[in-house]
């Protein structure tokens, strides 16, 4: 038990983020992440850190990759990047309603 609390005096909880997402919710709708948060919180539950780093490391790469979505953000800009490679050499016309240009709606 550490001599001054300091997170408690600072009114901040630097372990939250990690547990969030498994705390009940409003409305009873579970949050984006919970499904990996909860696998990750099950492996590593009893083995200890340093253990759980190396035996959990999937289920813990999995729950980052969900609250981050780095893997997802990088895939989509190079779909983006091709696509406009793609209109620009003029082997694809993207449809009116992707340009601003559909039907007007009423």
């Amino acid at each position: 038990m550490p001599f001054l609390d300091v997170q408690k005096r600072l009114g901040i909880n630097l372990d939250r983020h990690l547990t969030i997402q498994c705390s009940e919710q409003p409305f009873k709708i579970t949050s984006r992440c919970h499904a990996f948060e909860k696998e990750w919180i099950e492996c590593a539950h009893g083995i200890g850190g340093i253990r759980a780093e190396k035996e959990c490391k999937i289920e813990y790469d999995d729950f980052v990759e969900c609250l981050l979505r780095q893997k997802t953000i990088q895939r989509m800009s190079a779909i983006k990047r091709q696509r406009d490679k793609l209109i620009k050499e003029g082997k694809y016309t993207p449809p009116p309603h992707h340009m601003g240009k559909g039907e007007p709606r009423p």
